[in-house]
């Protein structure tokens, strides 16, 4: 079949592609109009990296989320939906809670810094190796691992919404080359190059506004047109009823974890974790518990994740950086908090009716699923099939104009926070520290350009044959995170944190995400996490100490040493009741097959760092020559924080009660 025949075939109508290639105009031109510059003036590099500093509170959140959401959530996540359940939201809604304590304790710093980026705050708090080493390992990630994954799942997605041919082709360099894959993989970083290359961070950011309008719209959409077509065919009832009986049926099964937010250890259903082949045939399911370790999801070692992500993340924490003011920076994070908790019901919902559909009984549903093009060959199939199968004419449209946005919007973000990293920490320290802002903004171009390329020939390498990449993604860059939280935080907080520290933080992470991976093979890689932290903490913390370059320690006020002790020793008490429950969780099987163990070893040993950092901050007399200097007035917030803060603290409570 011919690219021409599926698109003929697909169940697409023309007002369906119009839709689509409506957003698409409307997307690159806004893009390109935004990145106008006043006449007779060239942008500067504050200009094109940091938006010229005039981002509002609602561009910052909206960036925020849609250089989040991508791919990686629409297929990924559905995907793992698919395969484990709801409980994947956790990453989500965890990440609303993590936005709170950025918004509140980092972004304040950082911003007062005036950082470009992050490796450039590295190299100001320790010296320049520590921030070149960090440059090069975030350009890595971005290329090979963020770009490619990114492009590959968008254009998985594309190819089976469209029906398009997975034969065509070709050998090259011992490789199954699929034609129309990597057609679709270089049209999208054209179309995300368009704009973003030529105008940097405002361009990105002021169309990521209408991107998450797509994106949220757009994806709620699909989950209710998905939800009410299965309602019609199988019980005669709407979506909000559909939803309920998919819910019933779920927790009737044996064993079935799909609608719960914390997972626990069955170790009679799973009695392995990752299943026993016999003859090439999966005999014994893999245990959710395995890749959702029940409350280590939310007292764990997942806030190393989105700590590392949301709050040291180039791409990320650039929007924020950009705001006008700290105010808005502020802001801009509660309102991506509240965007973040809507994500769960975007993605993770479609995601387990297409369980149900699959899995499900009765004669209605298999009527159904005898009039359904395509089929689920692995989990992340599961987002396409239901956008081909179960959303109505114009929806289609509108639903591949949210998918499109979710890819476009993230790689836009990436070639502009690649640029900047190489721009700013290479080529302007190592390479011409004399560079004009033309110069600058050239080269920042270019490094886009190189980017663009660099990924599109790694991507079929790097990415192929990968059943859930969101937990692919996840798995492998909890290698990174310990190290990236502990070297970033313990540099922002603690006033004795040494360069020798986190070089040696640095290599560390990576030598013990390994070792444990190897030897710990059967734990879960988010307890593996935590124990990497523990492990570098104490190796940084005892560098640090032993410092042969620390000066006598700056004076500080009596109120910021009472205020410091006073939440040291809250703090140290919070440490001791976690090892308090952590012992008894070795008694108690109801504690055990929570996962209580795992998230009590890593919370006692986070909530104990800092209890020690605020109480050496306030009594020891030296201190690291390069350390940051805090007033702790930074950390104040207005009512608008604190009032959105507690809505979001109460939405993610209540919904832990309902769905736990």
């Amino acid at each position: 079949m011919s690219v021409i025949e599926a698109l003929q075939n697909n169940g697409f109508a023309t007002i369906d592609y119009v839709v689509f290639a409506a957003y698409i105009v409307l997307l690159v031109g806004l893009g390109i109009f935004l990145s106008r510059g006043k006449k007779g003036e060239e942008k500067s590099s504050t200009d094109y990296f940091l938006a010229g500093n005039t981002l509002t509170w609602w561009a910052v959140g909206a960036s925020l989320i849609a250089a989040n959401i991508s791919a990686e959530q629409f297929i990924g996540m559905s995907g793992s939906a698919f395969a484990s359940g709801i409980a994947q939201a956790a990453y989500e809604l965890m990440a609303a809670a993590t936005l709170l304590v950025v918004g509140k304790f980092l972004l304040p710093l950082m911003i007062e810094k005036k950082i470009f980026t992050i490796p450039q705050f590295l190299r100001e708090r320790y010296n320049w190796g520590v921030g070149l080493a960090f440059s090069l390992l975030w350009l890595f990630l971005y290329v090979f691992v963020n770009l490619t994954s990114v492009a590959w799942l968008g254009a998985l997605a594309i190819q089976q919404i469209l029906g398009l041919p997975t034969d065509m082709i070709v050998q090259f360099g011992g490789m199954e080359i699929d034609q129309v894959r990597m057609v679709i993989i270089l049209v999208l970083f054209v179309i995300a190059g368009l704009y973003s290359i030529y105008g940097g961070l405002a361009s990105v950011a002021w169309t990521d506004v209408m991107q998450v309008t797509f994106l949220v719209g757009g994806g709620l959409i699909t989950a209710y047109a998905a939800l009410s077509v299965i309602g019609a065919e199988v019980w005669g009832c709407g979506a909000l009823e559909a939803l309920g009986n998919i819910y019933s049926w779920c927790i009737d099964q044996a064993g079935d974890k799909h609608f719960n937010l914390v997972v626990t250890r069955n170790e009679e259903l799973y009695p392995v974790i990752n299943g026993v082949v016999e003859n090439g045939v999966t005999v014994q399911k893999e245990d959710p518990y395995f890749t959702n370790p029940g409350i280590v999801l939310i007292f764990g070692a997942l806030w190393l994740t989105n700590l590392g992500y949301w709050g040291f993340n180039q791409y990320i924490i650039q929007k924020g950086l950009a705001a006008k003011s700290l105010a808005e920076a502020k802001k801009g994070m509660i309102f991506a908090a509240f965007l973040k908790i809507l994500i769960p019901f975007i993605v993770c919902i479609p995601g387990v009716c297409a369980f149900y559909i699959m899995n499900g009984d009765g004669e209605a549903l298999e009527a159904l699923r005898q009039t359904l093009a395509g089929g689920i060959e692995r989990s992340d199939d599961a987002y396409p099939f239901l956008i081909r199968n179960f959303t109505p004419t114009f929806v289609k449209g509108l639903s591949f104009a949210a998918l499109a946005a979710a890819v476009i919007s993230s790689l836009a973000s990436m070639f502009n926070s690649t640029s900047t990293l190489f721009t700013m920490d290479i080529y302007k320290q190592f390479i011409n520290k004399n560079a004009s802002e033309k110069q600058l903004v050239n080269v920042g171009r270019i490094t886009s350009v190189s980017a663009l390329l660099i990924a599109l020939v790694a991507v079929y390498p790097l990415m192929g044959g990968i059943d859930q990449a969101f937990q692919f993604i996840q798995e492998y860059s909890a290698f990174v995170y310990p190290g990236v939280v502990v070297i970033f935080g313990l540099g922002l907080l603690w006033k004795r944190a040494s360069g020798a520290a986190a070089v040696a933080a640095a290599f560390g992470t990576f030598f013990f995400s390994i070792l444990f991976k190897f030897t710990l093979p059967d734990v879960p890689f988010l307890i593996r996490s935590g124990y990497v932290f523990i492990v570098l903490t104490v190796m940084f913390v005892t560098i640090s100490l032993y410092s042969n370059k620390a000066i006598k320690a700056d004076e500080l006020s009596e109120k910021t040493i009472k205020t410091q002790l006073f939440w040291s020793k809250v703090l140290y008490a919070v440490s001791v009741l976690s090892v308090i429950v952590l012992v008894m969780s070795f008694f108690n099987e109801t504690l055990t097959i929570h996962g209580v163990q795992g998230a009590m070893i890593f919370f006692a040993a986070i909530t104990a760092t800092i209890g020690f950092y605020l109480r050496s901050n306030a009594l020891d007399k030296v201190q690291d020559p390069k350390l940051v200097a805090i007033d702790l007035d930074i950390f104040k917030t207005d009512n608008a924080f604190n009032i959105g803060a507690a809505g979001v603290i109460i939405i993610l409570t209540i919904l832990y009660i309902v769905l736990w």
